[in-house]
């Protein structure tokens, strides 16, 4: 499932804009939206902000941690999201962590294996598997950085096909999307952002989930 957008969709759909994850980002995904207000989530999306809310709020009652933890240090930075992920070299990190872990997640089945293309045309049979060579992925990557580096207002351009186009077929579940939301939240965590920044980051991921799940 991989999330990545162009600025017509960000236009479109006013949302301030990663796995999922699926290869498909290779060849591009569309749909992130404007960032309104530096301040706040910048999904654009009442129903993305709380799912990423929630989120963070499980993840922080496992570790044990007070409410609004680790929030207090960035509360009146106004910087765009895009230069407190660390600009380009923060994005790519990310970028990189994140595709490696999920790639590696079997709960993500990010090359999809085993996933056909249905429906009633002659390609029904289709395999749908993605080939994990050493240059999709480099080229993955880059175009994860980009839709990261676009979504959070940095100066990204993005090259590729719109996400629903890119997705179609893969018959992405929404268990799927959410292990693949898990893996970027454990690259947040490990690269020790904090969580006003990753619940941002979350909401607007999460604003891609209509594009890519097909299966409920």
């Amino acid at each position: 499932m991989i999330w990545i957008g162009n600025k017509k969709a960000l236009l479109n759909i006013a949302i301030a804009s990663m796995l999922l994850l699926m290869p498909i980002i290779i060849t591009g995904c569309g749909g992130a939206a404007k960032q309104k207000d530096k301040n706040f989530f910048t999904s654009g999306s009442p129903e993305a902000d709380q799912r990423a809310d929630q989120r963070m709020a499980q993840s922080e009652q496992l570790k044990g941690e007070g409410e609004g933890s680790g929030d207090k240090a960035v509360t009146d930075d106004k910087r765009s999201l895009f230069d407190r992920l660390g600009g380009d070299a923060g994005i790519q990190a990310i970028s990189e962590d994140f595709i490696t872990r999920a790639m590696a997640d079997p709960r993500v089945n990010f090359t999809r294996k085993g996933i056909t293309q249905g429906g009633l045309s002659i390609h029904r049979e289709k395999s749908m598997e993605w080939d994990a060579s050493t240059a999709n992925i480099k080229l993955l990557k880059l175009h994860m950085s980009e839709f990261l580096g676009l979504a959070s207002g940095g100066p990204s351009v993005y090259q590729g096909r719109q996400m629903k186009d890119a997705h179609a077929d893969l018959h992405i579940t929404n268990a799927e999307f959410d292990a693949a939301l898990g893996d970027l939240k454990a690259t947040l965590d490990k690269m020790k952002i904090a969580n006003k920044e990753q619940k941002e980051l979350l909401a607007i991921m999460e604003t891609t989930r209509p594009q890519i799940v097909e299966e409920q």
